[in-house]
């Protein structure tokens, strides 16, 4: 085993602080837009402990939940809910960047339920608010009845941690939902009359509206058309209602399972400005049968698509997202769990510094 002295920790110290004085500054970063990426966490409000714990990694902003208390509220009251949510954050020197899982409720507006025109209302609403207290993005799905699903949250992973796997052999056993067979054809109806509606409000007041994937990008699933399973969905997606506001949030993992080219649509969307918001993470698999990994040990060039990021003009909000469960930690929120974000921290971090690239 070769021997490490500590004249060799100095000379590797010494180093490393040269190529980082050497590393681009944020004037010279080639999006021309200053500091750079805004790495960020996702909290629900009240959860203070988790707030602490980002401050301590160095991350400066936060994706909030914010549906549970705007559907406890009058519309007239969203500004001043919302405003105490942000001074909850700002209190321990976050900032919110984004929310994230829809502002207000929005299972009618998916599935076409009577009742939805005015969840529609309560969602323009919030578009407005959310835009007054200064949160200017709202990453948003259209994943009818289901939402992000698994079919197990205990496969053992490296070390045994427990990831995520979606098994569709699993899944077609489990049978139809409450809603039974739901069609894409009427999932497509449904995202248009809801894009209709609340782009106008977006465009009006600069809100960009993120669409996510739907996780896994399968269609059907338990009897439930899904729409947004690939790149070119997509497009008709921002085709329906053509707008600056009407936009992506890159879900890496998701157009990794939908065996896309992540690589060259990340390049093309940064620089046709349509991604406001990127889910940092990988999988193994594809939509049939898909695990979750760790952040260091996917199929995916992790480096290079940080590399893409920065070099192609995005300068939002990124988390990662969907870490496994490590030692020490419970499952009761199968990839939520902290040690493991704070590994992915650590690592998105890492990697920038090494790629001389700033980031907040």
């Amino acid at each position: 085993m070769p021997r490490f002295t500590r004249r060799d920790c100095v000379r590797g110290t010494a180093g490393l602080l040269a190529a980082r004085a050497a590393a681009p500054s944020a004037a010279a970063h080639p999006t021309g837009k200053g500091p750079g990426i805004k790495f960020c966490e996702i909290y629900n409000p009240g959860e203070t402990s988790r707030l602490k714990l980002a401050k301590q990694m160095g991350v400066n902003y936060a994706i909030s939940g914010v549906s549970g208390a705007l559907s406890r509220a009058r519309r007239e009251d969203y500004v001043s809910v919302l405003q105490k949510i942000k001074d909850e954050y700002a209190a321990q020197g976050i900032q919110i960047a984004g929310v994230e899982s829809h502002p207000v409720p929005a299972e009618k507006i998916k599935l076409g339920l009577p009742g939805r025109d005015e969840e529609i209302e309560n969602y323009k609403e919030a578009i407005v608010a959310l835009k007054k207290i200064g949160v200017p993005m709202i990453c948003y799905n259209f994943m009818a009845g289901l939402g992000w699903y698994r079919t197990n949250t205990k496969k053992e992973g490296r070390g045994g941690a427990f990831t995520s796997e979606f098994d569709n052999s699993v899944a077609l056993k489990q049978g139809l939902t409450q809603w039974g067979e739901v069609s894409e054809e009427k999932v497509w109806a449904n995202i248009e009359y809801f894009l209709k509606a609340v782009i106008p409000v977006a465009d009006k007041v600069g809100m960009q509206m993120a669409l996510h994937p739907d996780d896994p990008p399968l269609s059907p699933l338990r009897g439930i058309g899904r729409i947004l399973i690939s790149a070119r969905n997509y497009e008709r997606v921002m085709d329906t209602v053509p707008s600056k506001m009407n936009g992506v949030t890159f879900c890496q993992a998701n157009f990794v399972a939908m065996k896309e080219d992540i690589y060259s649509l990340a390049r093309k969307w940064c620089q046709r400005k349509k991604v406001f918001f990127v889910h940092f993470r990988d999988i193994e698999g594809d939509a049939t049968h898909l695990t979750e990994t760790f952040h260091d040990n996917g199929p995916t060039n992790m480096a290079k698509m940080l590399k893409i990021y920065a070099e192609n003009g995005f300068a939002g909000p990124m988390r990662p997202d969907h870490a496994p469960t490590m030692e020490g930690e419970q499952n009761d929120r199968p990839g939520y769990a902290m040690t493991g974000k704070v590994f992915a921290f650590g690592y998105m971090k890492g990697v920038m510094d090494g790629l001389g690239y700033p980031y907040e």
